[in-house]
């Protein structure tokens, strides 16, 4: 009869080389890959407090997404260069999406920009005349 403890350690050893098989197992299917895809890497994705899993890291490549601009409704695309960029490199929220052109973007910059400024200037007045 063996002791818990030799019993927790074989079941211990067998855990690992179950674990060690599955890795071996996906890291030998090839991928396939779209041309001008990119390949995500998942370690690098800002923390996420939601069950699912978006479906770029499902499919483990970024590829083209097209959309139509909010401001002037252009067609464009988001390149999968791009969608790398925004999600592993300036840690973007893996939800959102593009929704809106270069310039247009340029253009709601500086309009939330300005509207800060007008509403800070607004506070400091209240608080000025309040004295």
């Amino acid at each position: 009869m063996k002791s818990p403890k030799q019993r927790r350690q074989e079941i211990k050893e067998r855990r690992a080389k179950r674990a060690a098989q599955k890795i071996r197992c996906v890291k030998d299917r090839p991928i396939y890959r779209p041309i001008g895809a990119e390949p995500v890497t998942p370690a690098l994705l800002r923390p996420t407090n939601s069950y699912g899993i978006p479906d770029f890291v499902r499919r483990g490549y970024y590829q083209d997404y097209p959309f139509r601009c909010k401001g002037c409704g252009k067609e464009e695309i988001w390149t999968a260069a791009q969608q790398r960029w925004w999600y592993e490199e300036a840690h973007g929220d893996v939800w959102t999406v593009a929704v809106r052109c270069r310039p247009c973007r340029q253009q709601e910059r500086i309009r939330k920009t300005e509207a800060r400024r007008i509403h800070l200037e607004g506070l400091a007045a209240k608080l000025r005349a309040a004295d």
